[in-house]
C-alpha cells in the first residue's frame, strides 16, 4: 500500500549534458523536442512490443500505429534480428515486461525481459536510443538489485540497443560486476537526494516550522 518512486522517475533529478545540447540542437532547427520526443517515443515503444512478441510475448497492435511508425520500428527488430544472427545467442524467456519492487530501499521498475541467454540468467534492457549513456547503467543496476532482492540469481546483465534506422546498427554492452555495483551506487546517491528534494518540497508546501538562523 505504499507508493515508491520508478526508477526512471529518480533518475530524472540528474543533470544530462548531451540531452540538454540535443535538444538545443533541435531548437536551433526549429523543431519542438517535445513533439520530437513524444514521436520517437511511440516508434521505441512500437519496437519494444514487436521484439517482446518475437520472445514470446503478447501481440503488438497493428491498428494503433500508422504505417510510418510501423516502418521505422521495423528497422529496430531488423537490428536484433542481426544482433542474434552475428552473436549466435539462443533466448529463452522466462519474463517480459516484469514488475518489481524493492522492498528494502522503495523503489519499483518494469524489467524488459529476463531469461535464459545460453543456459545462464540474464538481465537484458532493449533501448533504441542513438546511443547508450551512463544512465542506462544506473537504471539496470537498479533491476539488478530488485531481482536479487527477490532471490533471482541473475548471472549476467546486458543493454542491448538497436536503432531505429537501416544505418544504426545494435550494440551490445555487457555490463561487468564492477559496473553493476559502482552503478548502483550512483543509483542510491539519487534515490536518497530525490527523497530530501520531495521533503523539502513538502515541507515548503506545508510551512516550514522551527527555528531559524539565530532563532528567526
Amino acid at each position: 500500500g505504499t507508493k515508491v518512486p520508478g526508477v526512471t522517475t529518480v533518475l530524472g533529478i540528474i543533470n544530462k549534458p548531451a540531452l540538454i545540447k540535443w535538444s538545443n540542437n533541435l531548437g536551433l532547427q526549429g523543431i519542438d523536442s517535445s513533439t520530437y520526443v513524444d514521436a520517437t517515443a511511440r516508434i521505441g515503444t512500437l519496437a519494444h512490443e514487436m521484439i517482446q512478441a518475437y520472445l514470446g510475448g503478447p501481440e503488438w497492435d497493428r491498428d494503433a500505429y500508422t504505417p510510418e511508425e510501423i516502418n521505422t520500428a521495423e528497422n529496430a527488430v531488423l537490428s536484433f534480428y542481426e544482433w542474434e544472427r552475428q552473436t549466435g545467442h539462443t533466448m529463452q524467456t522466462l519474463e517480459i515486461e516484469m514488475p518489481v519492487v524493492s522492498e528494502e530501499y522503495g523503489y519499483g521498475g518494469t524489467v524488459d525481459w529476463l531469461g535464459y541467454i545460453d543456459g545462464k540468467l540474464w538481465l537484458v534492457d532493449i533501448k533504441t536510443s542513438k546511443g547508450l549513456y551512463p544512465e542506462h547503467e544506473y537504471q539496470v543496476s537498479a533491476y539488478h538489485q530488485a531481482l536479487l532482492e527477490k532471490g533471482y540469481k541473475v548471472e549476467g546483465v546486458r543493454l542491448l540497443r538497436v536503432g531505429r534506422s537501416e544505418d544504426e546498427g545494435f550494440d551490445d554492452h555487457v555490463l561487468s560486476d564492477v559496473q553493476l555495483s559502482a552503478g548502483w551506487e550512483v543509483f542510491r546517491s539519487a534515490l536518497s537526494l530525490y527523497r530530501d528534494i520531495n521533503a523539502y518540497s513538502n515541507a515548503k508546501k506545508y510551512g516550514f516550522k522551527g527555528g531559524g538562523i539565530n532563532g528567526r
